[in-house]
């Protein structure tokens, strides 16, 4: 289980398969054990390197709010590339993860080669909305540290977001459950008080300075991130839109086959 220590605190990655390397990042409540099903469907065509961004899964959970932040989690992802030997390499984020994802590559343009992001948003344009939804990050922050985990995982999984997540089979939904509570307290509220989708300014006026191939891909059944994607695929010079019907935010969760089969088809033909 690699590790490296930038900026005060242990980074944890994985690697698997070989090829084109392939960053995959992780929302938040995640860890890069989600995108092992793609790792294994892609082993021969790419070398998947998934990431525990900070606070998550293996990575620490420092008490400093600030480590948390995008653009320290753009540098860790540099960091994991300069410590296997990598200049350039694909990239792949969904939801916080794309937000990074994002950030990476308007910070190192010249080392992402093709960009693929899943219900992502480039952040909240409105700044009145944005202070609003930092308050409630920072209200959700608290109540993981004072309620405890169980409460947090069951209100999280309950919200409509991941309503078709929901139907997944008895024994997978529980899977997903259990490996929600293995997370620490302290590093979900770290990652809301420093990466919580109202504390970064938006990127959109810089969606146009992404000159990578771009593959947008979300649930139809997700609306919010549905019209945030159509939207951003209008503002990327070379992006193409995949939208999977009857799934919602988390389409590698409730779609992983499909899901691969679009991501390794992105990859043959850019």
């Amino acid at each position: 289980m690699p590790e490296l220590m930038r900026a005060g605190a242990s980074v944890h990655y994985e690697v698997q398969g070989r090829g084109q390397p392939l960053f995959a990042l992780h929302g938040f409540t995640g860890s890069g054990r989600d995108f092992l099903p793609l790792a294994a469907a892609l082993r021969r065509q790419a070398m998947t390197i998934t990431v525990d961004l900070m606070g998550h899964g293996g990575s620490d959970a420092p008490e400093d709010p600030g480590r948390y932040s995008l653009t320290q989690s753009a540098e860790d992802v540099l960091a994991v590339a300069d410590d296997l030997g990598l200049e350039t390499f694909d990239l792949l984020g969904y939801s916080m993860g794309g937000r990074v994802a994002l950030r990476t590559v308007l910070r190192a343009p010249g080392r992402i080669h093709r960009l693929v992001l899943e219900s992502a948003s480039p952040g909240i344009a409105d700044p009145r909305e944005r202070e609003r939804r930092r308050a409630s990050d920072l209200a959700l922050a608290k109540s993981i540290e004072d309620d405890g985990l169980p409460l947090f995982v069951e209100r999280w999984m309950g919200q409509d977001l991941f309503r078709t997540l929901r139907l997944l089979p008895p024994a997978r939904l529980a899977e997903l459950r259990e490996a929600k509570l293995g997370q620490r307290p302290q590093g979900l509220a770290g990652s809301l008080r420093g990466a919580g989708a109202g504390v970064d300014e938006d990127v959109w006026a810089r969606l146009g300075e992404i000159r990578q191939r771009v593959l947008l891909i979300g649930g139809m059944e997700d609306k919010k991130y549905d019209g945030i994607l159509a939207r951003m695929a209008e503002l990327v010079p070379d992006a193409r839109l995949v939208r999977v019907p009857r799934v919602g935010h988390t389409v590698h969760l409730e779609r992983p086959r499909l899901y691969a089969d679009h991501v390794a088809e992105f990859l043959r033909q850019s």
